[in-house]
């Protein structure tokens, strides 16, 4: 049974930094593709970062330049590094393989307010 646990949200200023991580369990890690996905109240889930098992990146245009993916393979851990957030950016965020495959985890509540 994969098990996917999103942390390291929270409530940051407008212009601050966050950075999320998800652990993954049950699963063969290093041979997927993973992503970052995120949703906001009342809008549809969407996918924000991906990283290929190889370590190619790939980012919503709305993000690009302020957010950077990464992953431990060692760790079964994947990285959401957050910078210059934006009010826009606050949502819930998930992790999931980038086909989305596995089951939802919690995900990690971020809100950006002043």
């Amino acid at each position: 049974q994969v098990q996917v646990v999103e942390s390291g949200g929270g409530l940051v200023q407008p212009g601050g930094s966050l950075r999320l991580s998800c652990a993954v369990s049950g699963s063969i890690f290093s041979g997927y593709a993973m992503g970052w996905f995120r949703q906001a109240p009342g809008k549809q889930r969407e996918l924000v970062a991906g990283i290929s098992s190889g370590g190619s990146t790939n980012y919503a245009d709305s993000v690009k330049g302020r957010f950077k993916i990464s992953r431990d393979n060692a760790k079964n851990t994947v990285y959401l590094q957050m910078n210059s957030l934006k009010p826009e950016d606050t949502a819930v965020y998930y992790c999931n393989t980038r086909s989305q495959v596995w089951p939802w985890g919690r995900g990690t509540q971020v809100t950006v307010s002043s």
